[in-house]
């Protein structure tokens, strides 16, 4: 299967069905345990709060979404692979995982405070409509964090992740993965990916305000974040929305 922006949706799905079984394991290995501090940053750009609703896309097995509960938030992993949420259900059984696509979701408009995908937008069949879907279910001044591999900003260090992706990262999937062939596959889905401005462009096409990306690794990997704008809401909502952003800031900083 070869990358490209155009992806069949049930061969996606497929694929990742295929890796569920190890695919924890393989990503650690594979990011050479930097996985858990890119999960760490993307927690902390959601900023999940205690009783906020937090939609948690390409979920997999719920690993990234169990730090959003742990902070008091209520997160729902969502993934339209049955293999990742059958190992997730399995072994997160706490977790309400729920089967979907990401640009037809089953949620109701302004359902969430916050909505987070990581490394699964690029494997989405239409970026920009998943993008608005995104926009749709998160409530007005609701925040959505994109975290994804990218483009390292250093040209000798994108020399060398270019390698790695094409050569080792196939090689290392073949001796620790279920199904080491769809590494290929994701390998060739980074290369193919837009940098950290370009994705930026049509999160902000799509909709969304206040767009601003942080580099991890030296931008092996962004984690963006915006903001669903308020529009055509009375003043006393947006009165109370700016009082409880208000209110969380001073909590933080004491």
């Amino acid at each position: 299967m070869r990358a490209s922006l155009e992806k069949l949706p049930h061969e996606v799905a497929a694929m990742f069905d295929a890796v569920a079984r190890r695919y924890d394991v393989t990503n650690a290995v594979l990011s050479l345990g930097q996985d858990r501090r890119w999960r760490a940053a993307t927690t902390d750009a959601v900023d999940p709060r205690p009783g906020e609703r937090v939609l948690d896309l390409a979920a997999g097995t719920g690993t990234s979404s169990e730090p959003f509960g742990a902070r008091g938030a209520l997160v729902v992993p969502c993934d339209f692979s049955i293999g990742m949420l059958t190992e997730g259900k399995a072994g997160r059984p706490g977790l309400p995982f729920v089967a979907g696509d990401a640009v037809r979701l089953p949620f109701a408009d302004a359902s969430f405070d916050a909505v987070t995908i990581s490394f699964g937008l690029r494997n989405v069949v239409d970026t920009d409509a998943a993008l608005a879907e995104m926009l749709r279910v998160t409530r007005p001044g609701g925040r959505l964090v994109v975290c994804e591999f990218s483009t390292p900003t250093w040209a000798p260090w994108r020399t060398v992740y270019t390698e790695y992706l094409m050569r080792a990262l196939p090689a290392v999937a073949r001796a620790v993965s279920s199904a080491p062939d769809a590494y290929v596959y994701l390998a060739e889905s980074i290369r193919a990916w837009p940098d950290q401005v370009g994705l930026g462009r049509r999160m902000r096409a799509a909709g969304w305000v206040g767009v601003e990306y942080r580099n991890l690794s030296g931008g092996i990997v962004a984690v963006h974040r915006a903001t669903r704008p308020v529009h055509g809401l009375d003043r006393g909502y947006t009165d109370a929305v700016d009082a409880r952003e208000s209110l969380h800031k001073t909590l933080r900083q004491h």
